[in-house]
């Protein structure tokens, strides 16, 4: 059930904005009705996964495909491990053309159930060192996509938090143990925090319970403290959670997307992840019309964007620089 009502919603979205596709372009695909399967790493009713899925369709509508004309598309949600390794044989199973993969998380168990099918993933950190491809230049297999971002950014994430809060001296790193991007970040935030004067400490979290012991028993052992989440499926889905304790113990935090700040974090820096998602369409077209992803780089974000909850700064005592929300491509008030 929770699989069709991910699908309706889906064709809902693509209803809204179908009358601005253009009819010249829906002719070029011709009459053969394809199939596009969909893997989200969100739970159906997460407003992200919905934009996400809605900037997709908008993709997909730029190249001329028409959901119940030309392409049908099946989506399915899996905001845990377990879901999605299970809609990940169901995909595979129902041999859709290509099958979009959202994360790192979804795109692991995609591989694991077929070799064969094309797949274009989205937001992955390191498709390299997960084995998804042998290389950005020539992936080699059948799956390219679209790179999260590089590690060195988390770096940036340590600098804009000190920039905002001079006086954190010790740093709190939310990361997903399960999935090895967390100890990447990590990585390059602990390289990082000696050039300023900070001392990290990762806080490994698997689930809600995890994140609010680990957060309330770092926020209570020192004062001087901040917050840094790395990107994870799992900071995703208890984004609400993470933000209301960060509010809570009154830390100044940097997250890893504008949805965060929207919902009411700090700050974030990261590349713009709708265009992501507009990009992969145009990748899901060039393999419906005979292109290999063994043949299609793997490229990186080209947005990125630094945004700053003015409302939340205040709420936490603190007055964000001049120069830092001159530069900052939102501000929310």
């Amino acid at each position: 059930m929770a699989s069709y009502i991910g699908r309706r919603k889906f064709l809902a979205t693509l209803g809204g904005a179908a009358v601005a596709w253009p009819l010249a372009a829906r002719a070029q695909q011709g009459s053969r009705m394809r199939r596009v399967g969909v893997l989200m790493s969100t739970a159906a009713d997460d407003p992200e996964g919905q934009a996400r899925l809605a900037a997709f369709a908008q993709g997909l509508q730029q190249s001329g495909w028409t959901v119940g004309e030309n392409v049908s598309v099946d989506v399915r949600f899996g905001a845990d491990n377990a879901n999605l390794r299970r809609y990940a044989s169901e995909l595979a199973a129902l041999a859709p053309d290509v099958i979009l993969a959202v994360g790192s998380a979804a795109t692991a168990p995609l591989l694991q159930a077929t070799r064969t099918l094309p797949i274009v993933f989205a937001l992955v950190a390191d498709p390299v060192g997960a084995g998804f491809v042998n290389s950005l230049a020539r992936p080699g297999g059948n799956a390219t996509g679209f790179t999260l971002f590089e590690y060195g950014i988390s770096a940036k994430w340590l600098e804009l938090l000190k920039e905002r809060a001079p006086g954190v001296t010790r740093v709190a790193v939310i990361r997903d143990p399960a999935i090895a991007v967390g100890l990447g970040q990590f990585g390059a935030i602990q390289t990082a925090a000696p050039s300023l004067s900070v001392d990290v400490v990762p806080i490994n979290v698997r689930d809600a319970g995890e994140v609010e012991r680990a957060i309330t028993a770092f926020a209570r052992s020192s004062t001087s403290d901040g917050l840094i989440v790395t990107g994870s499926a799992l900071a995703v889905a208890h984004r609400q959670l993470i933000i209301g304790l960060a509010a809570q113990h009154r830390l100044p935090a940097v997250y890893p997307a504008r949805f965060f700040v929207a919902a009411g974090g700090l700050s974030s820096y990261g590349p713009n992840f709708l265009d992501q998602f507009r990009r992969a369409a145009v990748y899901v077209d060039r393999v419906l019309n005979g292109d290999k992803p063994a043949d299609l780089p793997v490229q990186a974000p080209t947005k990125y964007e630094l945004v700053i909850n003015l409302k939340t700064a205040n709420a936490l005592g603190i007055e964000v620089p001049p120069s830092l929300l001159a530069r900052a491509d939102e501000v929310i008030e």
